[in-house]
Order: structure tokens, then C-alpha cells, then sequence
């Protein structure tokens, strides 16, 4: 998939993630109407409903691995906004072959569209810390000569 559109699907899971996120448990019906009521072409809604589908899914295992990273400050107090990017990251950092660079990097991006400077450096940072403890998943060092 295209970079461009990759970047359109995760913004539009991005903002079924932050409505589910403010309206509670979103049934099957409430879930087709919002992707029926979304401007994003069929492939971009195909994209986003299976990064929501598999948040869903390794939610608690994704949470968790946020929550152990979070120095200072409870889970359950982070922004709708901070909480879903990092969700959607976390997502694709332990269940997708995206490198780690490229996920933290469309992260930030993201942020900078649903939120402001000190978002993009919270979750630049909390990312940071994350690919640190996933084994195999870092960024490549450079090679030695």
C-alpha cells in the first residue's frame, strides 16, 4: 500500500479509535455507519478497519505495554488523543512488519494533525521507549565497517 494511503488509512482509524474512545462500546451497526459516513475511499477504509480490528482484538495486551512505559502518570489519565496514537503505534510496532522508524515517524505525523507540539513530543518519546523493550523491533543500527 501506498505511503499516502497508509498515512489516510491510519488517520481514519485514528478518528473511529477517538470516537469509540468518547462514546463507549461502539456496536457493529454504529461501526458500518461510521465508515459509510467516511469521506476515505473503499482501500483506506479497508486499511483503517483492520488496524481498528486488530487494536480491538490485542487491545489489553497493547494498553499494557503502554502502561508499563508511562513513567509517572497513569494510563487511564492520558488524552483520548494521546491514548488512541499510541495505541494505533503500539498496534503496529508488536503485530505488523512496519519498521519501527516508520511507526514512530507516522505517529508524530498524526499528532500533528489530531494534536499539538507537546503531543507529538510525548508520544515521540513514549515510542522511543517502547521500541526499546520490544526485542527484535528496534531500529537497525548502522553497519560497522
Amino acid at each position: 500500500m501506498a505511503i499516502g494511503k497508509r498515512r489516510e488509512g491510519r488517520q481514519a482509524a485514528m478518528q473511529f479509535l477517538f470516537a469509540h474512545d468518547v462514546h463507549g462500546k461502539v456496536e457493529d451497526t454504529d461501526r458500518a455507519a461510521f465508515w459509510t459516513l467516511h469521506s476515505a475511499s473503499q482501500d483506506i477504509r479497508a486499511h483503517a478497519e483492520s488496524l481498528v480490528t486488530g487494536i480491538k482484538t490485542h487491545q489489553a495486551q497493547i494498553d499494557d505495554c503502554i502502561a508499563a512505559t508511562l513513567e509517572n502518570f497513569r494510563f487511564e489519565r492520558l488524552g483520548v488523543v494521546d491514548r488512541n496514537i499510541l495505541r494505533l503505534a503500539v498496534y503496529e510496532m508488536l503485530h505488523t512488519e512496519v519498521p519501527v522508524p516508520v511507526v514512530i515517524n507516522e505517529a508524530v505525523e498524526i499528532s500533528k494533525v489530531f494534536g499539538d507540539t507537546q503531543t507529538c513530543a510525548f508520544v515521540n518519546g513514549v515510542l522511543d521507549k517502547i521500541a526499546k523493550r520490544i526485542p527484535g523491533r528496534q531500529a537497525p543500527s548502522a553497519p560497522q565497517p
